[in-house]
């Protein structure tokens, strides 16, 4: 078994295996008329760098919020083996508020605390409606980031840094909350604005700076991907700029940094191991 630790993995293997998630969940949508975009440093890579940013060891799509849950819906039908969709939809103990296109042929631990293993992913993020009145976006993106962070609280180990003071709240919101109810809170708060009726979107992972006019989005373009040609965002040059700033200008070197995931197999299928072994591991 070959398992990677830190950052010592080919990072160009580990891009081509991603790839092979999106060419999986392309194809899901080009036959069953589903929306998608390239987004964040997909999108970015697909202007500067006609496919991944070098040093980039992930991939971010997004969908509509009404493609998104036919996704969700119908994914064991559609997806092909190994790919799968893992949300707060299908698993309560899930803790984010997007969904993720899991390889289940291989195996990561992302970080040492965390208490699940999950497959070498993409992340998908559903964009839903936001209130047009600048005010109004304010102080609705306030009550979701309250919210979101209760869940990032939930979902982490409480004794991360030891048992003392900086345990206590995370602790005690842990015997309030379940995850599944802050989920269901945090969805409640995505999607008060329907998309369709919304002129004004976001992902709500770039928070409030990530609102943008729906028409940015519009009808899904092509843009050549390394040996492919993946779906992005219409007008390009708008979305990225308001996201990055001068986003032809390369960062400097010491920012130019992947994931560094804590442990890393691809082709040990994550069903087949514990946390346990793979955190013991070197």
């Amino acid at each position: 078994m070959r398992l990677y630790n830190e950052t010592n993995y080919d990072i160009h293997i580990l891009q081509q295996k991603i790839m092979g998630n999106l060419k999986a969940i392309d194809q899901v949508c080009r036959e069953h008329g589903l929306r998608y975009y390239l987004w964040a440093g997909s999108m970015l890579g697909a202007v500067r760098h006609q496919g991944f940013i070098p040093w980039d060891d992930d991939m971010d799509i997004c969908m509509p919020r009404p493609d998104y849950e036919k996704l969700l819906a119908h994914w064991k039908e559609w997806l092909p083996a190994p790919y799968e969709v893992i949300s707060a939809e299908n698993d309560p103990t899930y803790p984010y508020p997007f969904a993720k296109i899991e390889d289940a042929s291989t195996t990561v631990l992302e970080r040492p605390d965390f208490p699940f293993l999950e497959g070498i992913y993409i992340d998908v993020f559903p964009i839903d409606g936001v209130p047009s009145d600048e005010k109004e976006r304010q102080k609705h993106f306030k009550r979701y980031k309250f919210w979101r962070h209760l869940l990032f609280l939930r979902g982490r180990n409480p004794f991360k840094h030891g048992y003392g003071p900086r345990s206590w709240y995370p602790w005690l919101l842990h015997q309030v909350f379940s995850l599944e109810d802050l989920q269901k809170r945090v969805k409640r708060l995505m999607t008060k604005y329907y998309y369709d009726s919304s002129e004004y979107v976001a992902d709500y992972d770039d928070g409030v700076r990530g609102a943008i006019k729906k028409t940015i989005l519009g009808t899904p373009q092509p843009y050549a991907f390394a040996d492919t040609t993946f779906m992005g965002v219409e007008r390009a040059d708008e979305y990225l700029s308001n996201k990055y700033g001068d986003y032809m200008q390369l960062p400097p070197k010491e920012k130019q940094i992947q994931h560094h995931f804590f442990r890393m197999d691809l082709n040990q299928p994550y069903r087949e191991t514990t946390i346990e072994e793979v955190r013991a591991k070197v």
